[in-house]
């Protein structure tokens, strides 16, 4: 029996060398050929390389573990009240109602004296609920209490520092209230909503991002006196954002570097051989007229 050559199952057929002809065009051709493909492949590479955020929404409390507790850093300058005067007050609808909270908080004497700059790092209930700077601590109640001020920060969470995820972790960084009435109130209501970020390795940081709304009014007590305050009211939205690292898949990097290569290869040729055979055509012509 004559046993069947397996070469003929060969699709790539291979033309003999001296069967085919070379030219400037196609030498061209092939360089511009050989580095659009390396453009490509290193665009490709790049971004397979590169890791992409892909974000989510659900509804869900993502922090489970942290006991019904969301972690505040507040960090506000009052220029013109003194340390001494200087309280924060938590209340809620869960029953806290604490004031002159002092754990964790620290005053700083800013103006020789005159004002004072409040950094406090405190944790609050996942209900709503309002924390508040203010004279209401204090054992006398000054005359007239300035309660201008700027707002260095507000942040809620784990603090993440990702480039590629724009949010509005500080929303109230650079709040400045400097020029307003000194006996006014000032209320930022607050929508906070729970944001997790997850790395490639599956590590999840917890943080929260806020909406702000404010608006300023001069408030009086039931004596009639004026008793301004820094009044920070927040509610929690039911929705979670969850931003993910992914990279992209092995297999669709390699699909992608075989399109690039073998269309790019394609479309030459085809342009290689219409540039040939046009070339040809004219060469016929030419010879047509000269005789």
């Amino acid at each position: 029996a004559v046993a069947f050559p397996f070469f003929r199952f060969d699709i790539y057929r291979k033309v003999p060398k001296d069967l085919t002809q070379p030219t400037y065009t196609g030498a061209i051709i092939s360089v511009c050929c050989c580095l659009f493909i390396l453009f490509l492949f290193l665009s490709e590479l790049t971004g397979f390389i590169a890791i992409e955020i892909v974000n989510e929404l659900y509804v869900d409390d993502p922090d489970k573990d942290s006991g019904g507790k969301i972690e505040v850093n507040l960090n506000i300058s009052l220029p013109n009240l003194h340390c001494e005067l200087v309280g924060l007050d938590i209340q809620d609808e869960m029953g806290r109602h604490e004031v002159g909270h002092i754990d964790n908080s620290m005053k700083i004497p800013l103006n020789n004296g005159d004002g004072c700059r409040f950094e406090g790092h405190f944790s609050i209930n996942k209900v709503p609920g309002n924390f508040h700077v203010s004279t209401h601590s204090a054992t006398a109640q000054p005359q007239n209490p300035d309660m201008t001020h700027v707002i260095h920060k507000l942040s809620f969470g784990d603090k993440l520092q990702v480039h590629n995820v724009h949010g509005a972790f500080n929303a109230l960084e650079g709040a400045d209230k400097l020029s307003s009435n000194p006996l006014a109130s000032h209320d930022y209501i607050l929508k906070i909503v729970p944001t997790v970020y997850e790395d490639m390795s599956g590590k999840q940081r917890y943080s929260y991002q806020y909406t702000v709304a404010n608006k300023e009014y001069v408030a009086y007590s039931h004596t009639g006196r004026i008793i301004p305050a820094i009044w920070f009211r927040y509610d929690l939205s039911p929705i979670t954002v969850k931003y993910t690292e992914r990279r992209q898949p092995l297999y669709r990097f390699i699909t992608s570097i075989c399109a690039i290569i073998g269309g790019t290869f394609t479309v030459a040729g085809i342009l290689d051989s219409c540039i040939f055979t046009a070339s040809e055509a004219w060469k016929k012509i030419q010879l047509g007229k000269m005789q």
